[in-house]
């Protein structure tokens, strides 16, 4: 795991200009249980910015954060060719769930279908944040879903 802490933006850090924002990264190969793993992330995550950030979370962050972790990574295992990279940034303000993977193929976002089998993962995601931007990337795509916190 790729993990990388900063200075809250009040601690003026010892001579250098730190980022405002808490990162973690961890790289999957869609091993089993690598959504586990992944939501075992984002939950440990969300633990660190309410504690060192002071971030203050809605009712349903915390589950919502979740959900969306599960169908970004289930969507990058189930499309994309190798290896996918799950991203998370915060502040006290807000949080971003960045998934990389290598297929080039940008999320389709259907209808609202309660006959329709499968597809729903992406609308399910756009449902529980804030802002959704899928784009290409030389790696493939980059899907990131950002949370807006209580302030």
């Amino acid at each position: 795991m790729n993990e990388q802490a900063t200075s809250r933006p009040d601690d003026p850090g010892q001579g250098f200009r730190c980022t405002e924002v808490l990162h973690t990264a961890e790289v999957f190969a869609g091993e089993p249980g690598c959504i586990a793993q992944a939501r075992a992330l984002a939950d440990l995550f969300l633990t660190r910015l309410v504690a060192e950030w002071l971030a203050v979370l809605r009712e349903h962050t915390r589950s919502d954060l979740m959900l969306a972790v599960s169908e970004l990574i289930t969507n990058a295992e189930r499309y994309s060719h190798g290896p996918y990279l799950l991203e998370l940034e915060g502040t006290a303000q807000s949080i971003s769930v960045t998934v990389y993977d290598s297929s080039t193929a940008l999320p389709v976002l259907y209808a609202p279908d309660p006959a329709r089998l499968g597809g729903h993962g992406m609308e399910i995601v756009v449902a529980l944040c804030d802002r959704v931007t899928a784009e290409r990337v030389p790696v493939g795509k980059r899907i990131r879903a950002e949370f807006q916190l209580s302030t």
